[in-house]
């Protein structure tokens, strides 16, 4: 009798079969039951015993996650789904967080994925979570299939009757759709909407293992009322029966098989979007063809420190060929590493394999200095993939320090281990003042990473109360200001002035940018002139740092090239840690418009140009109306209607601006816009004024003008606690 095939062997059999792939992802808002259906599917690639499937939350493999039962990484997992004999498929799969505070994993396990499979609790709906993970999936071009998950809750909680049950799926399917018609490229806003007849939506319950697509229905002889009945009659062996001849992964894997694309479709369209060389070049035509014999192009989209293997790079190979041993380019970092290992997931276990190719999702050791978002190839000279663009900017801070002094070593690696595995996390290190600051996207970000200090790492640690995130602005145009240098032999002479909100909006979404080197392009140059810059200054813009640029307006300066890139290095230096409060600077443009330079290029050098310019934009900065921008958070509020009044002065006790409120049947909506100064302990208020019964959740997050009664107060405690003179 022949020997039964391991995992790992069917995995590799499969790889080059580019057309037997998908690259799916679970995505969802928080407890809307990702994780839950997650653990179905695996139990039905005989990877979890059927009966701990929805119990065991097996890709919540961290301590932390199980304890809060709610996810806060993504988990990869390569799964073999067979429908038939001799039929089968390549799923690789990632769990990712629903809860906004870990949205990081979120946008970065969409780089690697082709389709989507978006869960949605049956009672809640389409909530903000979903919107924005389904927004960015969208952007990126991976296609949607939709599982409307607790449909138990509408018979047993809202005793709904099978019309209405009928008519508030129909509801829920019209609401999805008209977001994919918003938010999906022209070209797809037609062939990507979700409907029952084309198989591309399913209702189930996860936790009880059964769901049902018009497909399957047809196909076993269920119906809806058969559902209904079960549960009308609290019938635990109907239920028991449903998941029998229909258990949820049959359904979702066949819909994921017949709906979602194999990468060699999926790349054709998505390549544009995610690569930005010549699609004409060699490397072009094997990313939009998935080309396993191509230059090796791989998106790094994830990095997991791993306590035996060291840091694995977690990523999806869109050309060519990787092999154990094999010379990688980093083509971010410019440098040559050699892959160690490669590795397959099955959940929290690993497994090690010889090579992969094109169309698949792998793990690398033995990578140096890599962070997701880089790009590996086999060629020195290739065109990196598109930087992954995060939504949300962290804009909660706390001061991290070691209980015991002896482990301040380990506490500054552990940090540096936590901001290369999770790039939403900012890390400052002050090697002078032993201060260590961390940000994130939120509270509960933080308070992940601390709890993952105690455990992973060992380290006892004291934290700080959470500090806000500000930035820096000014509001009026400022007078030239001369910037003299140190040695008095050059002056350069700049004035700064606000940008617009809508070249804010460019810079702030990436869509206009200028690399390293390199001139504006014509296309960015037609982009900011219809957002209302002048022709003439469109043409000079010489550097963008974040939402802040600087122009050479300068005319016949013998040597401007050989001090431009100084200057630059001076206006983002500035733009990092502004003049008011050393706090990042938004919205600023700054103008050079002449400049007296030494003859001897010894005398010109950054010793002197930098102090130069920096001094000139400080000094024009602060003369041109500065403000701070503080962080919003436009928040959703979910509450049954006779507590309205009650939550609406709560949200304006803490200086929030009610938006919107929709009121249906006995339950409000409300949407408002609240300082994250203000929402640090909103969740607790908000049950005790609600008994509670509220929820809430996060829309999206901006900066807006502090009110200018505040701006002392909160300047002087920002300079107090860095240190610096509050006169």
């Amino acid at each position: 009798m022949p020997e039964k095939e391991s995992l790992t062997e069917k995995v590799m059999r499969l790889m080059p079969q580019r057309e037997r792939i998908r690259n799916i992802g679970i995505i969802a808002h928080i407890d809307h039951g990702k994780t839950t259906t997650a653990d179905t599917l695996l139990a039905g690639c005989g990877m979890l015993s059927e009966e701990k499937a929805g119990k065991q939350l097996y890709l919540d493999s961290e301590k932390v996650e199980q304890e809060r039962q709610m996810t806060v990484k993504s988990s990869n997992v390569n799964m073999v789904y067979e429908r038939k004999e001799g039929d089968e498929y390549l799923i690789n799969l990632i769990d990712t967080p629903g809860h906004v505070d870990f949205g990081g994993h979120v946008t970065r396990a969409i780089r690697a994925i082709d389709g989507a499979i978006v869960v949605m609790d049956a009672v809640e709906g389409v909530m903000p979570q979903t919107e924005m993970v389904l927004k960015q999936a969208l952007r990126d071009k991976v296609k949607p299939i939709l599982y409307i998950n607790k449909i138990d809750r509408l018979i047993t909680e809202l005793r709904f009757t099978p019309e209405q049950m009928q008519q508030h799926l129909v509801k829920l399917i019209v609401q999805i759709n008209s977001f994919i018609k918003d938010l999906a490229p022209s070209e797809l806003k037609d062939k990507w909407q979700v409907s029952i007849q084309s198989n591309t939506v399913a209702f189930g319950a996860s936790r009880e293992n059964w769901a049902l697509s018009m497909k399957r229905m047809q196909e076993i002889g269920i119906t809806f009322k058969d559902v209904y009945d079960a549960y009308l009659s609290n019938d635990k062996e109907k239920v028991k029966e449903l998941s029998k001849r229909s258990p949820v992964y049959k359904v979702l894997l066949e819909m994921v098989v017949d709906s979602l694309p194999n990468p060699v479709e999926a790349q054709k369209y998505r390549v544009p979007i995610i690569w930005h060389g010549d699609l004409d070049s060699e490397v072009g035509k094997a990313l939009l063809a998935c080309d396993q014999n191509g230059p090796l192009m791989l998106s790094v989209t994830n990095i997991e420190v791993d306590p035996q293997a060291g840091e694995i790079a977690v990523g999806r190979i869109f050309s060519g060929k990787l092999v154990r041993g094999q010379d990688v380019f980093l083509v971010n970092s410019k440098q040559v590493n050699k892959v160690q290992q490669i590795y397959i997931w099955k959940g929290p276990q690993k497994f090690q394999v010889e090579s992969a190719t094109a169309g698949n999702q792998i793990g690398i050791a033995g990578l140096k200095n890599v962070v997701a978002g880089e790009t590996l190839s086999s060629l020195q000279d290739a065109t990196p993939f598109e930087p992954i663009k995060h939504v949300l900017d962290p804009v909660v801070v706390k001061a991290i320090e070691a209980k015991n002094p002896k482990d301040l070593p380990k506490l500054i690696q552990a940090l540096r281990d936590i901001a290369i595995a999770d790039t939403t996390v900012k890390v400052s290190i002050n090697p002078e003042t032993g201060e260590n600051l961390i940000a994130g996207l939120g509270s509960l970000h933080l308070e992940i990473i601390e709890d993952k200090l105690k455990r992973t790492y060992g380290i006892d640690i004291v934290t700080s109360q959470p500090i806000v995130v500000y930035k820096e602005s000014i509001t009026a145009r400022s007078q030239v200001f001369e910037g003299k240098s140190p040695n008095k032999h050059n002056k350069f002479y700049l004035y700064v002035e606000p940008l617009s909100d809508e070249i804010i909006k460019l810079l702030d979404s990436g869509e206009v940018s200028i690399p390293r080197g390199k001139e504006i392009s014509l296309e960015n140059r037609k982009k900011l002139e219809e957002a209302g810059m002048d022709k003439e200054e469109a043409k000079k813009v010489y550097a963008i740092y974040q939402t802040n640029m600087f122009l050479d307006m300068t005319r016949g300066i013998v040597h401007i090239g050989e001090v431009i890139d100084m200057c630059v290095e001076a206006f983002v230096d500035v733009m990092k840690a502004g003049p008011q409060c050393k706090e990042e600077v938004q919205g600023v443009k700054v103008v050079l418009t002449d400049a007296i330079l030494h003859e001897d290029a010894i005398h010109r050098g950054p010793a002197q140009v930098i102090p130069a310019v920096r001094d000139a934009i400080k000094d024009a900065f602060l003369s041109a109306s500065p403000v701070l921008l503080e962080p919003i958070q436009v928040i959703r509020v979910d509450i049954p209607m006779n507590y309205l009044s009650n939550v609406t002065a709560l949200i304006q006790s803490k200086r929030g601006v009610i938006v919107d409120v929709k009121e249906e049947g006995d339950k409000a909506t409300i949407m408002a816009d609240q300082p994250v100064a203000t929402t640090f302990d909103f969740t607790n208020e908000l049950r005790s004024e609600t008994e509670g019964r509220g929820s809430w959740s996060l829309v999206d997050e901006k900066f807006r003008r502090l009110p200018k009664e505040l701006y002392d107060q909160v300047l002087k405690q920002i300079r107090q606690r860095k240190g610096l003179d509050t006169v």
